[in-house]
């Protein structure tokens, strides 16, 4: 528990109990995708010199000095409330070293955590403005267990090609190169979002403040005009809602983010916070981070391609739902393509199919045809 006991020689922790987890792996709160690219990367003889080596490449020194000069530094003497909160989650998650804490003057609500050699994590004023003393704490348990995994590494990595591909876009094929990293680094990253906010909860130990401070990092500091289940509906039609053409609008608009979408996140949060897996982690029965070079790089991989199979399995979304009918095998495909995109389509009535062909000429309308391809006027939601 977090008991009020020194850590490293610093302010006690608060005084409201919290269970503590010395050794914790990074691994008991990783989403399985962002396990499975840690754990292999981690196995790679070398990697952590090469990636110091490439530090000299990127702006690591000029954003420090940036934060150092122009920014304000969380300490005992500034913003002390959440020096507290820096400290205190360190000491839950069993980090040994404090990373420095910045507050960046930004009225966007923001939160990151980069570096190659040492993380270093900053908030935006309007994030420290927007949250209360709770919600705040799962906000810096969320940085620090990106420190924790060393999601900082990468993150500056992605910040770098983001800014490399701008600066490329003239030369062919140039552009195209590093971009094709930078999707696949953001698909990773926003596996690590979601990692995050587990240790966010792991930390603050409160899911109804997880869930308050992503809904008014979606909606602003309007708590009383809002409404945590309603939020969560929102995810939920969100995933089932619309046709394929929805669908592939979904991932257009996830694909230049380097964070999902706020009510997917309240809604996988709430999912992970309901399993036998957290409880195990809550009631002490986690994996110890002197068992890393032990993980399994195979078994990482085979449960991230189980975690994905199982979320197409279950999605409600119409593209989901055909990948899962193809994979098992379905009949009628084609005309389920066909009614999922409905407006795509010819929306007047099809000569009926037989087991030999085509109608003839004059025979009965196709049943699925019509006004919205299947034979119903349109429905809203869900």
């Amino acid at each position: 528990m977090s008991d009020g006991h020194q850590h490293n020689g610093n302010e006690k922790v608060p005084s409201r109990q919290r269970r503590r987890f010395p050794g914790i792996s990074s691994r008991a709160y990783e989403h399985p995708a962002d396990r499975s690219a840690l754990v292999a990367l981690r196995k790679l003889t070398g990697f952590d010199t090469v990636f110091k080596a490439l530090s000299g490449l990127l702006p690591e020194r000029s954003l420090r000095l940036l934060f150092l000069s122009d920014s304000v530094r969380v300490s005992d003497r500034q913003f002390t409330h959440l020096n507290v909160m820096l400290r205190d989650a360190c000491y839950i998650l069993d980090l040994e070293k404090v990373p420095p804490m910045y507050v960046k003057q930004d009225p966007t609500p923001n939160a990151m955590c980069i570096g190659m050699d040492e993380p270093i994590i900053v908030v935006t004023t309007g994030l420290v403005e927007l949250l209360d003393e709770e919600e705040m704490r799962a906000v810096v348990g969320h940085e620090v267990g990106h420190a924790l995994s060393g999601h900082s590494v990468y993150r500056t990595i992605l910040l770098f090609l983001t800014s490399l591909a701008v600066r490329v876009a003239w030369i062919p094929l140039g552009n195209v190169a590093i971009m094709a990293i930078v999707t696949a680094l953001r698909e990773w990253f926003r596996k690590s979002e979601l990692s995050a906010d587990r240790a966010g909860l792991l930390v603050g130990q409160d899911p109804q403040a997880s869930m308050r401070g992503l809904m008014k990092i979606a909606g602003g500091n309007h708590l009383h005009e809002m409404n945590v289940d309603a939020f969560l509906e929102q995810a939920e039609e969100y995933e089932a809602g619309g046709d394929l053409r929805d669908s592939v609008l979904k991932i257009l608009n996830v694909l230049p983010r380097s964070h999902p979408f706020t009510t997917v996140r309240a809604a996988e949060l709430k999912k992970w916070a309901e399993t036998r897996e957290y409880q195990r982690v809550m009631d002490g029965h986690y994996p110890r981070r002197d068992e890393d070079k032990d993980a399994s790089v195979r078994d990482s991989w085979r449960d991230s391609a189980s975690s994905y199979a199982g979320d197409v399995k279950n999605s409600k979304d119409p593209l989901m739902k055909l990948v899962s009918d193809i994979a098992g095998g379905a009949g009628d495909l084609g005309g389920r393509v066909r009614r999922g995109f409905g407006g795509f389509t010819s929306s007047g009535p099809r000569p009926a199919q037989g087991p030999d062909g085509p109608g003839e000429p004059g025979a009965s309308p196709d049943p699925d045809g019509g006004a919205g391809g299947n034979g119903r006027p349109p429905r809203d939601g869900a």
